[in-house]
């Protein structure tokens, strides 16, 4: 089973990367970021036709997130990540398809910081630490997946040096990211490829793209129900070269469910 998560930087504007992605590498679930259109306006029936079920949260502008499956529909178990009522970005959307949990997420990225949008980065951050806690120790096989706005460490970029007041670099951040990955999750990319640099974000200045001038903040994190089935882990680089690309590049794990032993029965059940 194959699960990738592709920022596609505006869903509408990239149709054709997006279909032509999905015919070549054929992912059995596709979590997509920053769609950049109003509900009314994601290209629903031309995913169907080309295999793909859907559920989708837009918004105007920016933002939105969906989840695509290969031959069948996403079941939707939550479309608001909790714990701020009056937060009204559609950055979150949670699914079942084929007996997985698969959160999408798009965090915020929080610059200019210090300010009140890196303030929202840390508060939305802070839930989702809280809501992921369940899901870590879930008997349910779960994947959250999605642009992070996050580079882990400095391994994760091509230099440090002139980013280090991005928000994405943020100590504030980084340990956000830590105590969610202490929660028991697995990186998927990192943990298969340790000492690999390993990019997922090229910026359009500078030529980033056509010298390797990279970032990984497009992560796959597996629970501990999960990580056994863990098999492959990779990036579909050849998007992001295309022309008018999104400034990413869809990032994939591949699952061998048949690894995974059964969950333990409720004796009272």
């Amino acid at each position: 089973m194959k699960i990738a998560t592709f920022n596609v930087n505006g869903v509408k504007t990239r149709l054709a990367h997006l279909l032509r992605w999905l015919e070549k590498e054929q992912p059995d679930v596709a979590c997509l970021q920053e769609l950049k259109a109003l509900d009314e306006g994601f290209p629903a029936e031309t995913l169907r036709e080309a295999g793909y079920g859907a559920l989708w949260k837009g918004q105007r502008s920016w933002n939105g997130v969906a989840i695509l499956a290969r031959g069948s529909q996403p079941v939707e178990i939550r479309r608001v990540l909790p714990g701020d009522e009056a937060d009204d970005q559609s950055r979150y959307l949670e699914a079942a398809v084929d007996g997985l949990v698969v959160g999408c997420l798009y965090l915020p990225n929080g610059n200019p910081q210090p300010g009140p949008k890196f303030a929202y980065k840390l508060a939305w951050f802070e839930r989702l630490i809280a809501h992921a806690a369940a899901l870590a120790d879930s008997e349910h096989p779960v994947l959250l997946c999605g642009d992070y706005n996050v580079v882990p460490t400095d391994f994760d970029i091509y230099n440090p040096r002139s980013w280090r007041k991005d928000a994405l670099l943020q100590p504030e951040s980084r340990a956000c990211w830590e105590r969610l990955l202490a929660q028991g999750w697995t990186d998927a990319i990192r943990h298969l490829h340790p000492d690999e640099p390993v990019y997922t974000f090229w910026d359009y200045f500078r030529q980033h793209w056509q010298r390797n001038a990279g970032l990984r903040i497009d992560h796959l994190l597996l629970n501990r129900r999960l990580a056994p089935a863990l098999r492959a882990a990779g990036v579909d680089t050849w998007v992001r070269g295309e022309e008018k690309a999104s400034d990413h590049a869809p990032t994939w794990v591949e699952l061998e469910l048949s690894r995974l032993s059964k969950p333990r029965r409720n004796r009272r059940a």
